[in-house]
């Protein structure tokens, strides 16, 4: 390739995001390298899989963005499973979401696209469900992904293919300045401790909870979150449900994945705790009691990147030449194939694209400019 317009572009994070960001870019032709410190800790490993921007009660820009990504997931995954020769777990297999009250049903935010259900639409789809659910709401248009067992494989098998590079145990300290400002490079510190630079002008950054680091003008935070799974009878859960503070995803072999705690002041904290796994196990008695009692097979922890109002930052940086795809909170998974598809577009070589552009507008970094910069972090 020729032109400085095709010199290869650096993915600064392996992680879902990252990946995906990288298999949109090789798939449209570009040179590009990935350098990962550690792909273990991204969020896209430890995340439960939800495809649900209306189960989530997603609104405005978010909501659209969300609603958008959904529509393209079938065809994404197809494109990572012919690129990769692996399954990636794609269920479409709809979303329950309990509420105690048919007021409280009727006030969700996105109400008007679920299917409402009285207490016994509710224990037709969730057999078992505790006699304090009186309404819900089902949507049918929801799903889930197995990202943790088989997307994020999927997705670095398709990279590597694509001649997608890999630089794992490397750490990027900094950035590279023109006198302009303009991307020059980064500063790596590779897995033996040796320190150089890499020249680019043109990355990514897709750091997740950690991208503050590299670029301090970014509002993005960590919330940790504990998770676990039981193993379930076999169909003993067909439907994922979203209780306020808990959720059930069942996979296809019958594992269910328990989910989540919400800990921002827990920053950077590592580790499981007994607080945290006492409030999953709570939660889960208070949705489902009989499966407080399904054998537990896993527990884990990550990182959720967040922002104020708990949207994303995509599109231009502070520094030319540099483009975000991060701060996507709980909707990583969800917003993968969006994130993708708008920067694998902005970064392709040529006139910019206007309907790229426009749909990056919202998720603009500097968009809490002159607001308070406290999040509102709110319950699933």
């Amino acid at each position: 390739m020729g032109g400085d317009d095709q010199a290869a572009i650096l993915v600064l994070g392996g992680g879902l995001m990252g990946l995906a960001v990288a298999h949109a870019l090789a798939r449209r032709g570009r040179t590009v390298q990935v350098l990962s410190r550690r792909r273990s800790e991204a969020a896209g490993f430890v995340a439960a899989g939800m495809l649900a921007p209306h189960a989530e009660g997603l609104q405005g820009p978010l909501l659209a963005l969300g609603q958008r990504s959904l529509a393209l997931v079938p065809d994404w995954v197809a494109a990572i499973e012919a690129d990769s020769g692996l399954p990636c777990g794609l269920r479409p297999c709809g979303i329950v979401v309990p509420f105690a009250t048919i007021a409280d049903r009727d006030g969700f935010a996105t109400a008007a696209f679920g299917e409402p259900l009285d207490r016994r639409g509710l224990e037709r789809e969730l057999p078992g469900l505790a006699p304090r659910w009186t309404a819900g709401l089902l949507f049918r248009q929801d799903g889930q992904i197995d990202n943790r067992r088989r997307l994020m494989r999927a997705l670095e098998r398709a990279c590597s293919r694509l001649g997608v590079g890999f630089v794992e145990g490397a750490e990027v300290e900094g950035l590279d300045r023109a006198g302009d400002g303009t991307l020059q490079g980064v500063r790596l510190r590779t897995a033996v401790g040796e320190r150089h630079t890499l020249g680019a002008r043109q990355a990514v950054l897709a750091c997740g909870a950690w991208s503050a680091r590299l670029l301090p003008e970014l509002p993005v935070f960590p919330v940790k979150g504990q998770m676990l799974s039981l193993q379930a009878p076999r169909q003993a859960l067909g439907r994922v449900v979203f209780g306020p503070g808990t959720y059930l995803v069942p996979r296809e072999d019958g594992l269910v994945v328990v989910g989540a705690t919400s800990e921002p002041e827990a920053g950077f904290s590592e580790g499981l705790t007994p607080a945290g796994q006492r409030q999953l196990q709570a939660g889960l008695s208070d949705l489902l009691p009989e499966a407080a009692g399904w054998p537990p097979m896993e527990r884990w922890w990550g990182f959720r990147p967040c922002t104020p109002d708990e949207a994303p930052l995509l599109g231009a940086s502070p520094v030319p030449g540099l483009w975000l795809a991060t701060g996507h909170h709980r909707n990583g998974v969800l917003l993968a194939a969006i994130t993708a598809e708008l920067l694998g577009a902005s970064l392709a070589p040529g006139t910019p694209d206007p309907a790229a552009a426009a749909a990056l507008a919202p998720f603009r970094w500097d968009r809490f400019r002159g607001q308070d910069p406290q999040p509102s972090l709110r319950q699933p």
